[in-house]
């Protein structure tokens, strides 16, 4: 093949340092579209992005000229020193250490941006730590509680 082609299909899940609930309704739309742009800039193609008041959901495609963490690294740090700027409400701001990050088949694609357009409806009834070992279980991952929710 004389080229290089990719398509990779992320799902990634942070959430706010102690899942404080620091994004709100005034600036979620403002701060999913700057995460965008972001991604955009990386050269990977934003799908969609939703969250709650203390995580984020984003379906992306995976540019090919970045490694994954300095992909996550670069969202992160970027969009936490926007929205910084937002209001002195903001200054302590910060995202969690960690991330989770899914593999998205062409096939299922579009159950999960489903799945990302309803998060308000979907966390009515399900907390963001049963959803996150609800995606750990459906992957198989193993984890160590102990890191799990800092």
């Amino acid at each position: 093949m004389g080229q290089s082609l990719v398509q990779v299909y992320l799902h990634l899940i942070f959430s706010t340092k102690n899942r404080y609930p620091f994004i709100h309704k005034e600036i979620e739309d403002e701060l999913f579209a700057y995460i965008g742009g972001i991604i955009k800039n990386l050269n990977g193609i934003p799908i969609i992005i939703n969250g709650m008041a203390d995580h984020i959901h984003i379906l992306c495609s995976f540019p090919r000229s970045i490694s994954l963490s300095d992909f996550l690294k670069t969202i992160k740090a970027s969009s936490s020193l926007w929205i910084k700027t937002k209001g002195n409400q903001y200054q302590y701001f910060s995202w969690q250490d960690g991330y989770g990050v899914f593999s998205v088949s062409s096939l299922k694609k579009l159950i999960v941006e489903n799945y990302i357009r309803n998060q308000k409806k979907h966390h009515q009834k399900l907390s963001f730590q049963e959803e996150v070992l609800r995606f750990f279980d459906e992957y198989h991952l193993k984890y160590d509680e102990k890191y799990l929710w800092r």
